[in-house]
């Protein structure tokens, strides 16, 4: 009879663990398809509306909102708001940042001050960012000696994406085989993962 209750016991955990298993996994595959900004702003945003094509015509586009994805250049603390420089890169339907084209154009970014601030250590230089920002309008700026005029976007939600980790491999590579022996792909020629 006792043995009977274990059995019972241990079949309702194995189903209990089986049902925790099972929702994680469900919630994880939800979640990845999540779009990185609230799903209103998203809705809101305008879209396949090109950065020059803002940069010409920035008075059609005041006011409006969109989604933006970007590699931040500089970070900087000013009377307005924490401001940040970056170069734009193209973004999907959930604001996931695609490949990074051959010619970058760049804009502005403020968060304004009574949000807070964004602090310049974490929002550094080659972070990654999407955010949706109302097109404030257009601000002139400098790269090196070349005058350049930004779209500035004052922003309404921001997402700060993962720092890429680095992984190092020993070195020298080890191989238990011979220099020749995958001629003409020496070791230094192979991936290090």
């Amino acid at each position: 009879m006792k043995s009977n209750r274990i059995a019972v016991l241990f079949t309702a955990m194995k189903r209990k663990n089986t049902t925790v298993i099972i929702s994680i996994i469900v919630s994880q595959l939800l979640f990845s398809c999540a779009p990185v900004i609230r799903k209103d702003l998203m809705d809101m945003a305008t879209r396949n509306v090109s950065l020059p094509h803002i940069q010409q015509n920035p008075d059609l586009y005041k006011g409006k909102l969109f989604v933006l994805g970007g590699i931040i250049l500089s970070t900087k603390i000013t009377a307005e708001g924490s401001l940040i420089e970056a170069l734009d890169v193209a973004i999907d339907s959930r604001g996931y940042l695609k490949e990074i084209g051959q010619f970058q154009n760049r804009f502005l970014a403020l968060f304004p001050k009574e949000s807070g601030i964004l602090d310049p250590l974490i929002f550094k230089r080659e972070r990654q960012i999407t955010f949706a920002g109302e097109l404030i309008g257009t601000r002139d700026g400098k790269i090196d000696d070349m005058e350049y005029v930004y779209p500035l976007f004052r922003i309404k939600e921001i997402y700060l994406w993962e720092e890429p980790k680095t992984y190092y491999t020993p070195y020298p590579f080890y191989t238990p085989f011979p220099y020749w022996w995958n001629y003409p792909y020496y070791w230094w020629d192979r991936p290090h993962w």
